[in-house]
């Protein structure tokens, strides 16, 4: 026994733990950053938990999105949209300025244009475009300038096959700058010189524009749309644009988007209230030429009633004061149409420069033509 030597039993390693908190922490982290590429913070309270320089600073380092492939037809149509937009522009010795009138039939402010243009033939064109009757006219300056015209419906894309319908005609005078859509209820705010020169003088197209996230904006856009306009794209604003000539070609050479529109932007279709002329203009810039348009319109109307029309001026509305109240606006103002009700607004700039907002206003009863006579050479000197 003493001789007995115990051999010390074989001695067994103890299993590690398997380091589960390290995949568990691993596998969180990279869902987090997948989820924060994906939905981005919209606050910069958010931004600087990824980094102190804010959301450019944590997006600058992440990988771009592959961009999609585009069709034949964007193709085709964006090297069209470039090479107009890049075509120098048609210097004319005699710049005009093409008012374009899209009424039902008679105009009944005629005489009040007709002072207003009293005086400045050659600089100015009238086209018309009566929809339902054929104009009887008391103006010199509007006879014989009826275009073809068509059926109108609101909310239809046959209020935009309109408006093109009088930017084709008008384009044909190589001399025609600017082009204003005007309504039968549109009355002028200042005299001809003044918006001659604010418009002939100008580099960018006055079309109301702007991102509504709510049931009356983008609760409007439709898939069908995809993949050629998607829903970060689509804008609103009013009908009533003034626009350059390099613009108004744009819109005339434009097929992919418009067909879009026609196809798929109309009242009651997916149980959605697309307002075709509300949409299509505000999109189609947002998309080719957003820095070449002001966002808003230089015609005046008043929603503060918030209904389906805006507001319309009766006899007794008219007052100089009111005239006046509307040229001193020099703030653009939109509201969204969301539970948020957020109100946007931004400075009216002309070449730099904070100016009034409207040159134009409606929408004027008939009954208040006499007393808009009565005050116009008041009311419009600048």
């Amino acid at each position: 026994m003493g001789d007995l030597h115990i051999m010390p039993g074989s001695r067994h390693r103890p299993h590690m733990k398997k380091p589960m908190w390290i995949i568990v922490l691993v596998l969180f982290v990279c869902v987090f950053l997948i989820c924060a590429y994906i939905y981005p913070p919209q606050s910069s309270s958010g931004c600087y938990v990824f980094s102190s320089r804010g959301c450019k600073g944590f997006t600058d380092w992440l990988p771009p999105l592959l961009a999609r492939e585009y069709t034949d037809d964007e193709i085709a149509a964006r090297v069209v949209i470039r090479d107009i937009l890049k075509s120098p522009p048609i210097v004319s010795k005699n710049s005009k300025v093409a008012f374009m009138f899209l009424s039902p039939g008679s105009l009944p402010f005629e005489r009040l244009w007709d002072k207003f243009f009293q005086g400045h033939e050659g600089k100015f064109s009238v086209y018309v475009h009566a929809s339902k009757t054929k104009p009887v006219h008391v103006s010199r300056y509007f006879l014989n300038r009826d275009i073809r015209s068509e059926q109108v419906v609101w909310g239809k894309i046959s209020m935009v096959d309109a408006e093109r319908r009088l930017l084709a005609n008008a384009l044909q005078d190589p001399d025609n700058q600017q082009f204003v859509l005007l309504s039968d209820s549109c009355v002028p705010l200042y005299n001809f010189d003044y918006i001659y020169n604010y418009l002939v003088h100008t580099n960018i197209s006055f079309v109301d524009c702007f991102k509504d996230p709510g049931p009356h904006g983008n609760g409007r856009y439709s898939e069908h749309m995809l993949p050629e306009i998607e829903v970060k794209d689509f804008r609103k604003g009013a009908q009533w644009f003034s626009m350059k000539r390099q613009h108004a070609i744009l819109v005339m050479a434009d097929h992919l988007y418009y067909s879009k529109f026609r196809a798929y932007c109309q009242p009651g279709l997916d149980g959605k209230n697309c307002i075709a002329d509300e949409h299509y203009l505000p999109t189609f810039f947002q998309m080719v030429d957003p820095g070449g348009i002001a966002n808003w319109s230089l015609t005046h109307v008043d929603w503060s009633e918030r209904k389906w029309h805006p507001k319309s001026y009766m006899t007794q509305d008219v007052t100089y004061e009111l005239l006046k109240n509307i040229t001193s606006i020099d703030v653009s103002v939109h509201v969204t149409s969301d539970e948020k009700r957020e109100v946007q607004k931004w400075p009216c700039s002309w070449n730099g420069i904070q100016k009034p907002c409207y040159l134009f206003a409606r929408k004027f009863t008939p009954e208040t033509l006499d007393k808009l006579l009565h005050l116009f050479s008041n009311y419009s000197a600048p």
